[in-house]
């Protein structure tokens, strides 16, 4: 996903988005309103038999508020949809909130917004193309877009330090993660998701351009717990942008081994880790400027071991680990303008073809109801870019 993409009139508040456009329609009387959008017309060129193959066209519109109160407190809200119009296409609302910002002492607000993970997942969801995968995913607690949070910012540490932010955030039964993705079980109650919360923290070194962050999610109910924590840094100087972080999810009781002669099954806990670099370095030219950017992605499913004694008769789950993404992305964006950008990324897959991630990066073929060749093949993704 393309760093500074999308306009933002409230950089404070609204803070799932930056942008560098937007069209301001109305700032009148302490009540501002902005409108911002973009067409992406891409395609991503590979096997036919692999997830996301294709056409990847879609178009986004959007619309930030503010309305002043009284002379410390704001009120903002924020709106975005989404409409894809390539290969197996469907439309979302991405964003739908409002809250109120009470300066130093911070912002709440309450509707479909980011998990607090994707505060730090964030750090390497940069690529021209493809990335976000510690990010949009089902395996993370609030790391996506999730309904129903309520959360709470404060983005100067009180008014002691720029520095220094942090969040806190309540999903009212709308936590992205699904425990279903990892083998073996279902989760009882997916469906109509689970409650979670969270928390991260950012410290901006002091104006280096150098940040690190790290937060923690985890989902209210005991029984099917799941939890992730994870931990990132990047610079930013303008030109030269690095990035690095590192996650870690577990699940309680979710690999499931049996069953035994008298029927019998036993659980395991299972853990998905990994992490993500990237560096891309900003070149201005006569006309635009290029960002030629490189990354490299690993992620890997683990199941732990178990065994059990019925009878006598002494039972082994043996665990395994396997990798679901690992590749490494060779890209550039070359923006003509503030408006306008062209992409191209080229991204090495390296997955094996025994590798949970080939099974899941496999299209199913619904004529014979089974999986075509497994996902291993290389993508090449192209697009144009127009925004406001």
């Amino acid at each position: 996903m393309k760093r500074n993409l999308l306009a933002i009139a409230i950089p404070a508040l609204l803070v799932a988005a930056s942008a560098n456009a937007s069209i301001e329609v109305w700032n009148k009387d302490g009540n501002k309103v902005d409108f911002y959008g973009r067409v992406k017309a891409a395609n991503n060129i590979t096997d036919r038999a692999q997830v996301g193959e294709g056409d990847d066209t879609s178009a986004r519109l959007g619309m930030s508020g503010q309305t002043q109160i009284t002379d410390s407190i704001t009120g903002y809200g924020r709106w975005e949809y989404e409409a894809k119009a390539g290969k197996n296409s469907d439309n979302e609302v991405r964003y739908a909130f409002a809250g109120l910002n009470f300066g130093d002492a911070g912002s709440f607000d309450y509707g479909r917004n980011d998990g607090v993970l994707k505060a730090i997942t964030a750090y390497t969801d940069v690529l021209p193309q493809f990335g976000g995968d510690a990010a949009n995913n089902d395996w993370h607690v609030l790391s996506a877009r999730t309904k129903a949070v309520a959360t709470y910012r404060n983005n100067n540490l009180f008014g002691f330090t720029d520095d220094i932010s942090f969040a806190l955030q309540y999903a009212d039964n709308g936590d992205n993660s699904n425990t279903s993705s990892i083998v073996g079980k279902q989760d009882s109650i997916r469906g109509e998701s689970r409650e979670a919360y969270g928390a991260n923290i950012q410290w901006n070194i002091f104006d280096s351009g150098l940040t690190v962050g790290a937060g923690y999610a985890q989902t209210s109910n005991s029984d099917n717990r799941q939890s992730t924590w994870a931990g990132g840094l990047k610079y930013d100087n303008y030109n030269l942008y690095l990035a690095a972080n590192y996650f870690q999810s577990k699940f309680k009781d979710v690999v499931v081994y049996g069953p035994t002669h008298r029927g019998n099954y036993k659980t395991a806990d299972g853990k998905v880790r990994g992490f993500e670099l990237v560096a891309q370095y900003g070149i201005d030219l006569e006309v635009g400027r290029i960002t030629p950017s490189l990354a490299y992605v690993e992620h890997k499913m683990k199941a732990d071991s178990t065994h059990m004694v019925e009878d006598n008769i002494r039972y082994h789950g043996h665990g395994f680990t396997s990798p679901v993404a690992k590749y490494v992305s060779l890209g550039a964006t070359y923006d003509l303008n503030k408006n306008f950008s062209a992409i191209v990324e080229y991204k090495f897959n390296l997955l094996d073809r025994k590798d949970v991630g080939a099974a899941l990066n496999t299209e199913n073929d619904e004529r014979y109801k089974k999986s075509t060749k497994p996902g291993t093949k290389d993508v090449l993704g192209v697009g144009l870019i127009y925004q406001f």
